[in-house]
């Protein structure tokens, strides 16, 4: 059975192809901007043109725009190729690249949120969810956190905020995303939004 993940929630933008457990090819770029014009030609310079008979995809959270561009496009290749497709959240691939990384251990995810907050999550030893995810300020992030492994890409600035841990700064990489325990993959496919929209409905009476 062929899978495609791909990850596209934060300023890094990748796809992975996989035969059963192996990886057959993948790309990975940190870009920024421009998902959308980057995204589906990545896909297609896979093997097969990455055509999958299941699709794995990041739900967030993460950049607004990189998510929904990711579930979009995973959406309407999973209707073309008749392929199953589940989603999985961000912090949780982090997490399970860093314990690739030093072993089989907590860890916090760090990630870049939106309006100088950071989007934050523990893992457990076997990548469980510890808590639910949150968005905070770095004051209150590292008040409320504690564990020596930090992972994601404020890393760095979480462990100068706090002053002790262990720092692995990281991008989501779609090439780990079968490494994801299976019990956070879901047919839910609706992005995970980090925090509450800005704009509110107006009061009615």
């Amino acid at each position: 059975m062929r899978t495609l993940a791909i990850d596209c929630a934060t300023e890094a933008c990748s796809v992975a192809l996989f035969e059963d457990e192996t990886l057959v090819a993948n790309t990975h770029a940190v870009l920024g901007r421009g998902h959308a014009e980057r995204l589906v030609p990545m896909i297609a310079d896979l093997p097969g043109k990455g055509k999958a008979d299941r699709i794995l995809v990041s739900r967030g959270p993460g950049s607004f725009t990189g998510v929904r561009i990711g579930i979009a496009t995973a959406r309407a290749l999973a209707f073309a190729w008749q392929a199953d497709i589940a989603g999985y959240p961000t912090l949780a691939l982090i997490a399970t690249i860093a314990r690739t990384k030093h072993g089989q251990v907590p860890v916090l995810s760090c990630m870049t949120g939106g309006h100088g907050e950071w989007f934050l999550q523990p893992f457990d030893s076997a990548g469980r969810p510890a808590s639910e995810h949150t968005a905070l300020k770095p004051a209150y992030a590292v008040q409320e956190f504690d564990g020596d492994l930090i992972a994601g890409s404020q890393a760095e600035a979480f462990i100068a905020e706090r002053g002790s841990g262990t720092a692995l700064h990281l991008l989501p990489d779609a090439s780990h995303a079968l490494a994801i325990p299976s019990t956070l993959l879901s047919a839910d496919t609706a992005p995970i939004y980090g925090r509450a929209p800005d704009a509110k409905l107006p009061f009615k009476k």
